[in-house]
């Protein structure tokens, strides 16, 4: 099996868990701990929108991290807002972090109903911010928000959205169960169809919801995936995230 990068957002996503609340130096020091075991990418949170994650930022920048790319999280663009202009943007590069996280609309049931946005803006919105934080000398990360939702019920838009990112820079695009209501065959299937299709890396984002969170992933890198996303714990909102703690040894020892 390939080398597979390891993605903790124990400090972002695993933050939303129930009774869980870190300070920017709980986080400064949970961060260290996880650099201390070689976990390649640490997302410490969305700088654009708390103090707190702004102040981890600050802290992080001073301290020497020796194998984790520190990683800011936000959103594309606002719509019909130019990137420049676009305050969640300012802040991720405020941040001055190596790499960014970006998430983006994969299903044409949020873009219509929720954004009240048109389906051509969506796409304007996840190529136009990755590229401009490709300009930026970042290494971008594009999540693709309920993309498995998105591509069960319109398989060609959920496409052209990967499409955009990939056409824009994106180093890697991670497919995403955000509902955590995918199976393990559908993962599969679907992740050998992306894989086929777009010329990039290509990561796992699943949630706990089914309790199919780490065969999910595990399911992916079966079907290409050389990213996976979790925390310690399977901390996070709802019923969790993947569980990084048996993520990782089932892919070292079972795969």
């Amino acid at each position: 099996m390939q080398s597979i990068l390891i993605f903790d957002t124990t400090l972002r996503d695993g933050s939303q868990g129930e009774k869980i609340n870190f300070s920017a130096e709980d986080k400064i020091r949970i961060a260290q701990k996880l650099d201390s075991v070689g976990v390649h990418y640490i997302e410490g949170g969305w700088p654009g929108s708390n103090p707190k994650d702004v102040c981890f930022f600050e802290l992080a920048q001073k301290v020497p991290f020796k194998y984790a790319r520190i990683t800011a999280f936000g959103s594309t663009r606002r719509p019909h807002t130019p990137c420049s202009q676009d305050k969640n943007l300012e802040a991720i590069l405020k941040s001055e972090t190596p790499t960014v996280a970006i998430f983006g609309k994969s299903w044409d049931l949020h873009v219509k109903k929720i954004m009240k946005n048109s389906l051509e803006e969506n796409l304007s919105m996840i190529y136009e911010t990755i590229a401009y934080l490709r300009s930026r000398e970042r290494e971008v990360i594009y999540d693709a928000e309920h993309f498995f939702d998105g591509y069960k019920d319109n398989p060609e838009y959920a496409l052209k959205t990967l499409d955009a990112a990939a056409s824009a820079g994106a180093d890697i695009i991670v497919l995403c169960d955000t509902n955590g209501g995918t199976l393990p065959f559908e993962i599969e299937r679907i992740t050998k169809k992306v894989s086929s299709r777009i010329p990039v890396k290509l990561g796992i984002h699943a949630h706990n919801d089914c309790g199919l969170a780490v065969a999910n992933t595990v399911a992916a890198v079966r079907s290409g995936a050389v990213m996976v996303q979790g925390t310690i714990n399977g901390y996070g909102e709802r019923c969790g995230n993947a569980d990084l703690t048996s993520v990782v040894p089932v892919l070292q020892l079972k795969m």
